[in-house]
């Protein structure tokens, strides 16, 4: 077997629908890691489906420089749905390349190269990203990495305020930290991002990769806070799982964002799963639903009483700071519960389900936690 990055695991996944996978024996898993946040429509949904086989018919793929009408209504949509400001969209093919634009963009923009970045945050994989990924896990084997990056200590006001100054390209956040635990910001905090950045003349960068789309309850993140940034990318579940990044942006971003380009930028088909998973988002207020799950879901494992040492998080984006090993508990929700979720970190079970959850799916997870965590004692 060649492959040599992703560990596998024992459950060979062959279809899924709404909610569930369904594995290859015919087992029915819930799935509450929707892969990372990228089925927020559900698993296989009948229009993000039927888009993409109409557009498969039509036209496979053609360069961004053409026009074509399922990458311009995919750009209107975007441009409409974004926090108002931040109309302009460029296309790519994945959330770390998302980020790499926006860095550059950022530089070429203010003129500047210093990044400041938060402990515990993750923007991806390629070299750019990697150098505001502050894991050294993830960074140690690839450096020396892109430099001029300066850690801060995320939810901290001063200690940003401090970091930022005349040589400051951009702030990079997370309005929630996804992999880093599941730790979301404060109003004041990313207030406070607002404030010195815009005084110092540099770009206020919000990383809403895993936090869009609805996932908080709110379309993006950052709108809990009323606070709207410079740039803003997004990915994972914006085409329901084929790959798609973007990077949006304020004017005058755009206006001096510098030279740039993919080959597949806004591919034809994926810019029709994307329009489609949009628009199901909008017309089924899956943001709205996923706010009035997330709350009955927090109750719930509140009224649980789990032996954890913290619950927290946003709408459909969960975070369960367990005592031991989170690791462990996704093996055991998966091969005694049939239940997927992820880890973030050592410590903290992550659940991401599709936002069209209803309670039932809810009432099960905080049972199997319940047998699970309470026999882990």
């Amino acid at each position: 077997m060649s492959e040599f990055v992703y560990s596998q695991k024992p459950i060979p996944i062959e279809h899924g629908e709404g909610v569930y996978l369904y594995a290859e024996d015919g087992t029915e898993y819930l799935d509450f890691g929707a892969s990372y946040a990228v089925s927020p429509v559900g698993h296989c949904h009948p229009e993000v489906v039927s888009a993409v086989q109409e557009q498969a018919a039509e036209l496979l793929f053609v360069h961004a420089s053409y026009p074509t009408e399922s990458r311009d209504s995919l750009y209107e949509k975007l441009a409409t749905a974004a926090p108002s400001g931040l109309e302009n969209v460029w296309l790519c093919n994945s959330g770390t390349e998302a980020n790499e634009a926006a860095l550059k963009f950022a530089r070429s923009a203010t003129g500047k190269s210093k990044i400041v970045a938060a402990k515990r945050g993750f923007h991806g994989r390629t070299m750019g990203s990697l150098s505001v990924t502050w894991k050294p896990k993830y960074r140690a084997p690839f450096e020396p990495l892109v430099d001029d990056v300066e850690f801060v200590t995320y939810g901290d006001e001063d200690e940003l305020a401090a970091a930022v100054d005349d040589e400051t390209a951009a702030v990079v956040l997370e309005p929630v930290q996804g992999e880093g635990g599941v730790n979301p910001a404060t109003k004041s905090y990313l207030q406070t991002a607002r404030d010195v950045t815009a005084e110092s003349g540099s770009a206020l960068l919000f990383d809403e990769i895993q936090t869009g789309l609805g996932r908080t309850g709110a379309l993006w993140a950052c709108e809990h806070a009323g606070v709207t940034p410079d740039i803003l990318t997004t990915a994972k579940g914006l085409a329901s799982g084929l790959p798609i990044g973007a990077t949006l942006c304020a004017d005058w971003i755009a206006e001096d964002a510098g030279s740039h380009g993919s080959t597949f930028s806004g591919s034809p088909v994926v810019s029709a799963a994307a329009e489609a998973t949009l628009s199901v988002l909008v017309d089924e207020n899956l943001p709205a639903h996923a706010a009035e799950m997330g709350e009955y879901l927090q109750f719930e494992l509140d009224a649980a009483n789990l032996p954890v040492r913290d619950i927290r998080g946003h709408g459909l984006m969960v975070g369960i700071e367990v005592k031991r090993g989170a690791n462990r508990v996704v093996k055991e929700l998966a091969l005694s519960h049939q239940i997927l979720a992820l880890p973030a970190g050592r410590s903290v079970l992550r659940l991401l389900p599709p936002l069209t959850v209803e309670t039932e799916h809810l009432d099960r997870v905080v049972a199997a936690l319940s047998d699970v965590l309470e026999g882990g004692k």
